[in-house]
């Protein structure tokens, strides 16, 4: 399974899985992802009802663009196995699943849906949200190439920390960043944690552009007034698009006079640069695509 790590995942909202309304509103909801929830969003006697809506949801092929996953209960819980075999019937993009700790729990995953007959194309998305996984963040992205996306859960990750909730998120930065390291070291891509006060969006689009600027490839949301701000700060801007193409434009210029050194607004270009001007160029055609 290759790694679409190109694919925009700027916002991914979750959505109650036992909603009806709610699944039927995420249709016209722009997020480029949706986490359609049968854990935490679902209360224990609605669980068997929301598995049979959402896996009906996954496979109705009425979603469009968006990247549609189905957010299972976590391992050990009484409703894993059944949420995960009705996840690999519907066929969605992906199944996201909660607290995983180690590499184990990965592999015990993908066979459970290969034994469910999961096509080939519905991958592996991993909440990474406590101590234990932090540490063993790249062994757990690199368990599987069917893994492709680790997602941080950052409110579950400060409650096991004893951490507040505070502007800048200074005590979860250590976690963000091995969780950070383990996806660019494996090719995975990596999505930051929700934002809580959905009343508050100077403050969420601050740490928007926190996120971006960490490396994250988006940001999972709980409402939908997040799906705008999220998706503008983390689409490459006009001036990165811009840059982007001066700077490919005078390498393939350079190396056509045989010239090793190439300079664009002053500053020395090498083939990191023009290999990171390529990914944004790739990024913006697929973000203008939706």
């Amino acid at each position: 399974m290759s790694n679409a790590s190109l694919r925009p995942r700027r916002s991914v909202l979750y959505m109650p899985g036992a909603n009806e309304r709610a699944l039927e509103k995420a249709k016209t909801i722009p997020a480029d992802a949706l986490i359609l929830d049968l854990e935490d969003a679902v209360a224990p006697d609605a669980k068997a009802d929301a598995r049979k809506r959402v896996a009906a949801a996954a496979a109705s092929g009425e979603y469009g663009y968006r990247e549609l996953t189905i957010r299972v209960n976590g391992p050990g819980t009484p409703w894993h196995t059944d949420d995960l075999r009705a996840a690999a019937e519907a066929g969605p993009d992906a199944v996201v699943v909660p607290k995983v700790d180690s590499a184990q729990t990965v592999r015990e995953v993908e066979f459970a849906l290969q034994a469910a007959g999961a096509p080939d194309r519905t991958a592996i998305w991993a909440m990474v949200e406590t101590p234990r996984a932090m540490l063993d963040a790249r062994h757990i992205a690199a368990a599987s190439e069917r893994l492709t996306v680790l997602v941080m859960g950052t409110n579950d990750l400060a409650k096991e920390l004893h951490a507040e909730h505070v502007a800048g998120r200074a005590p979860l930065l250590t976690g963000l960043s091995l969780a950070l390291l383990a996806a660019r070291e494996t090719g995975k891509a990596i999505l930051d944690g929700v934002y809580n006060d959905v009343k508050d969006l100077e403050g969420f689009e601050a740490e928007c552009v926190q996120g971006r600027q960490f490396g994250f490839d988006g940001k999972t949301l709980i409402h939908p007034a997040q799906v705008e701000p999220c998706n503008r700060v983390f689409a490459p801007s006009d001036e990165q698009i811009e840059r982007s193409r001066r700077i490919i434009d005078a390498f393939e210029e350079a190396a056509r006079e045989g010239r090793g050194v190439v300079t664009v607004d002053g500053r020395m270009i090498e083939n990191l640069h023009v290999e990171d001007a390529r990914r944004i160029l790739a990024l913006a055609e697929a973000v203008s695509g939706r």
